[in-house]
Order: C-alpha cells, then sequence, then structure tokens
C-alpha cells in the first residue's frame, strides 16, 4: 500500500488532477482500466495479473508474482513521490488478511 505525499492537498481539483495523472502514467505502462470500477487497473503479462486500486490518496496493490510487484513498486517510485506504508491491513473499515 502506498500513501501519496500531501503535495496536492489543498487546491480544489486535486483529486480530479490526481486521478487523470496516475491513470494516464498507468495506461501508459500497459494497465487496462476497469470496466465497472473505473479506480481499478489491471496488467496482464504471460498469463500473471498485477492489480492496482486507486483509493482517493491511497494505491492498493498486488500481483501473481513478487517479480511483478517490485517492478510495479520501482515504477510508481521513479514517476512519484510516494512512501511505501507497508503490507494492507485494514481498507475501508474493513481487516484484510
Amino acid at each position: 500500500m502506498y500513501k501519496l505525499k500531501k503535495a496536492l492537498y489543498g487546491l480544489k481539483q486535486a483529486p480530479r488532477a490526481w486521478y487523470e495523472r496516475i491513470t494516464e502514467f498507468l495506461i501508459n505502462q500497459g494497465y487496462r482500466k476497469g470496466g465497472t470500477d473505473k479506480t481499478l487497473f489491471v496488467k496482464k503479462e504471460k498469463g500473471r495479473l498485477m492489480i492496482a486500486l486507486i483509493y482517493v490518496d491511497d494505491i492498493v496493490f498486488g500481483g501473481m508474482s513478487n517479480q511483478m510487484v517490485q517492478h510495479f513498486v520501482h515504477q510508481m517510485q521513479s514517476e512519484f513521490e510516494m512512501s511505501l506504508v507497508g503490507e494492507l491491513t485494514y481498507f475501508l473499515g474493513l481487516q484484510v488478511k
């Protein structure tokens, strides 16, 4: 899970600008936007899946291989000023195991 640094806060259009920016980046990296859930991005590569879910300033992601996950982390850190918060334990008030 990532947490965006608070550089965008305070701007009236900040959430829309952030979503457009990250959407453009992910699509350029080969991700497809979800059909029903527009905050879900999926990348299929060699029969394996990598998913990323954008929720305001959080990104929840996972993949079918550690290599895919590490590649995603590297891409995100090279493009955005972000910090790795850690493994997901709670999301939207629900405990995740």
